[in-house]
């Protein structure tokens, strides 16, 4: 899963990222409306973090001109924890969430989990396909129950597929989403990380579509 902060704070800024990256997920930044406008407009992020108060372009006109223009991403917005008028104007600016400053760091990632999770149609922080079984909170996966040893990059790409279960992913939408935009993008490291995660689950869990990419499939 791949998330973009924008906040113009640099503490708070590395400390989202930090956070966020330790979790799992693939992160890029930007520090002020523009570059985050831009940033969300061109990539294809699975949630936002989006500070109200930002230089150059503030927080809720970057989210309405991605509204405007058919951006669905998941957005969680940071706002003052005494200007509910910014929680209720940035609600009605199509944000999904948001969460006041200041705010404890396992606040802002059981969110963002649940962006994510929503809006891949799951309830459920727990996602099951087959005998394999993935706690988005913990990152823990079994097999008929059994835990199974991943390395962080096969558990981002075991994330992303399962998050989407049954839909065939290309990898051009696997390279996007589980690297951050300063990743050296080699073709072949999907395959290989595919590889990997097929000797550690059940045979044809992960399933290769000619011509179009891989499909997890289970149930």
């Amino acid at each position: 899963m791949r998330i973009l902060v924008v906040e113009d704070d640099v503490n708070l800024n590395r400390q989202l990222k930090d956070a966020l990256t330790e979790a799992g997920y693939a992160v890029d930044v930007a520090f002020d409306g523009e570059e985050g406008h831009f940033l969300g407009d061109t990539e294809p992020y699975d949630a936002v973090i989006l500070d109200i108060g930002l230089p150059q372009m503030d927080g809720l006109s970057v989210l309405e001109e991605w509204r405007r223009a058919g951006r669905t991403t998941p957005v969680l917005l940071l706002t003052a924890r005494d200007r509910w008028s910014d929680k209720v104007q940035g609600i009605d600016a199509g944000a999904d969430d948001y969460v006041a400053k200041p705010f404890h760091m396992e606040e802002v990632l059981a969110r963002v989990r649940a962006l994510v999770r929503r809006a891949a149609g799951h309830a459920s922080n727990e996602i099951v396909c087959g005998p394999v079984r993935l706690d988005a909170r913990s990152g823990r996966v079994t097999v008929d129950g059994q835990a199974v040893k991943l390395t962080s990059h096969e558990l981002r790409l075991l994330s992303y597929m399962m998050h989407h279960k049954g839909k065939v992913i290309s990898r051009t939408e696997l390279t996007e989403h589980l690297y951050d935009q300063d990743f050296d993008r080699d073709s072949n490291t999907i395959e290989v990380f595919v590889g990997r995660l097929r000797k550690k689950l059940p045979e044809d869990c992960i399933q290769t579509v000619r011509g179009l990419g891989y499909q997890i499939v289970g149930d």
